[in-house]
């Protein structure tokens, strides 16, 4: 099967080069790469255009920041493969996990799969309670309205049959796209399955972009997409 992978990057351009790598080095056989420059300021753009271009099958150029969520929508029209995999640009997800997270879809067990921090399986930065504390929070909360029982609602790794998304509009244009997903794939009656996946969180200082006006927004499409929609 198919794997296209569509990677949303805003300022990354420390990172950017040695994830593609790290990417096009993964244990799988078949695979596509969609890059998204969603207005980049710090110079990712110019890496891209004058080396990386080369490196992937597609890019996207958005003239301005647009956010996440919108990213990822521009990334989803390209997609050619049976499945779709989103991996954050910068280094704290492991590309030669894809094929654990594939197995359940390869198996036809599952339609979606996440890969879990909290599960296990692998290292995991030990830092940034609070962000912990809020990502536990909106899982619960998201699962209350789900009747998922996800240990991970807002991890980057979520894999997709590629049909499953076929007619699902992408509404939000920044992080709410991970519970608005979620809500979606729920009302759908999706197979979801979990795996455990390593993560190296990045601390602020070293260019994490998720903060707590984000959380805010994240209860909001919580209850937007489960309750109005």
């Amino acid at each position: 099967m198919k794997l296209s992978i569509v990677i949303p990057c805003f300022n990354e351009k420390a990172t950017l080069a040695q994830l593609l790598s790290l990417v096009k080095g993964s244990p799988v056989q078949e695979m596509e790469i969609i890059l998204v420059d969603d207005g980049s300021r710090d110079g990712t753009t110019e890496l891209i255009r004058n080396e990386l271009e080369k490196d992937v099958d597609k890019v996207v150029y958005h003239p301005v920041n647009m956010g996440k969520g919108a990213a990822i929508s521009s990334g989803l029209r390209q997609v050619t493969g049976d499945m779709v995999l989103i991996q954050d640009a910068d280094l704290e997800y492991d590309p030669a996990e894809y094929p654990k997270l594939m197995t359940p879809i390869e198996d036809g067990k599952a339609d979606v799969v996440y890969g879990s921090r909290f599960l296990g399986g692998g290292p995991h930065r030990v830092h940034l309670f609070w962000h912990y504390v809020g990502n536990r929070f909106l899982t619960i909360l998201s699962n209350m309205f789900t009747n998922l029982n996800l240990t991970d609602m807002e991890t980057c790794y979520k894999l997709f049959r590629t049909e499953v998304l076929k007619d699902v509009i992408i509404e939000e244009r920044g992080f709410g796209i991970e519970p608005e997903l979620t809500a979606k794939i729920a009302k759908k009656r999706c197979r979801v399955y979990e795996v455990g996946i390593s993560y190296y969180g990045r601390s602020y200082a070293e260019g994490k972009k998720i903060n707590w006006k984000d959380g805010l927004w994240a209860i909001y499409a919580i209850l937007k997409y489960n309750i109005f929609r």
